[in-house]
């Protein structure tokens, strides 16, 4: 499953320091619809690209989609603060 989407980066208040991208609602109904084992807080195994920057992680249920950390190294090589757009590129390899 592969999939692309703009969304804005934002920061968990529970957590300074901790930022996100959420994916669109449908797209993370249509990933929570694929049996898979499950995983601590229910995480889904990604591979991520954003700019030029491409990485291997996580992405976490929430609010009825899943949301996507976004590492300080990344953001500071792609040059994305909080309220900005992002582009991101994402294969689920959680099959």
């Amino acid at each position: 499953m592969r999939f692309s989407f703009t969304a804005p980066l934002w920061e968990w208040e529970a957590q300074a320091n901790w930022y996100f991208v959420s994916l669109p609602e449908e797209m993370g109904a249509d990933i929570a619809e694929v049996p898979r084992m499950v995983r601590g807080f229910g995480a889904v195994k990604v591979r991520v690209r954003v700019g030029g920057s491409d990485w291997s992680t996580s992405i976490f249920p929430s609010g009825g989609t899943y949301v996507l950390p976004v590492k300080k190294a990344v953001r500071t090589a792609e040059g994305i603060e909080p309220d900005d757009d992002v582009t991101v590129d994402l294969e689920v390899l959680d099959l």
